[in-house]
């Protein structure tokens, strides 16, 4: 599901773009919310996929992922804003597009995300998903931003993208 979302619509109430990177995360993992088993926190990673798992990182950051399988979960960390620009850079409170969505709190902060939505269908508002017709070019790289398993290649993102969090080489 991580590589299917590159190139990926993902607007919430009409703003937002097409998501050019993202991580895995799988219940057996040791960086996933759920190694340890379902808790309050992570309750939403054991439940129907397709919904989203929001979360603060290291208490500062909303980050935004979609539920695959129970306790597996894809991170949304960058899109390159389409629409409502004006919207985006009122919230983050800067002009330079490229760095609006890149990376998983700025996306959030961007896109207006926290967590009252937590739990919610991506498929159903305010949430809007418009996958692409065709597989784009994707690059693979290991995960960033994590102390276990950094060795897991399940970092993607779209090639030659300039909208991703960190270069992938």
């Amino acid at each position: 599901m991580a590589k299917r979302l590159i190139g990926t619509g993902l607007y919430i109430d009409n703003v937002g773009g097409i998501i050019v990177e993202t991580e895995a995360y799988e219940r057996d993992d040791p960086a996933s919310h759920s190694f340890r088993g379902p808790s309050p926190r992570n309750a939403v990673m054991f439940g129907p996929p397709g919904h989203a798992y929001v979360y603060r990182s290291y208490g500062l950051h909303w980050c935004l992922n979609t539920v695959c399988l129970p306790g597996s979960a894809v991170l949304i960390r960058a899109i390159e804003p389409r629409a409502g620009m004006e919207t985006m850079r009122k919230r983050r409170a800067m002009e330079h597009l490229h760095l609006l969505c890149s990376g998983p709190g700025r996306l959030c902060q961007a896109l207006g995300v926290d967590g009252t939505l937590n739990g919610f269908a991506l498929d159903h508002r305010p949430f809007r998903l418009e996958f692409a017709d065709a597989q784009p070019d994707i690059a693979v790289a290991t995960r960033i931003g994590i102390s276990q398993a950094v060795e897991q290649p399940w970092r993607f993102a779209l090639c030659g993208s300039p909208f991703v969090s960190r270069k992938v080489t």
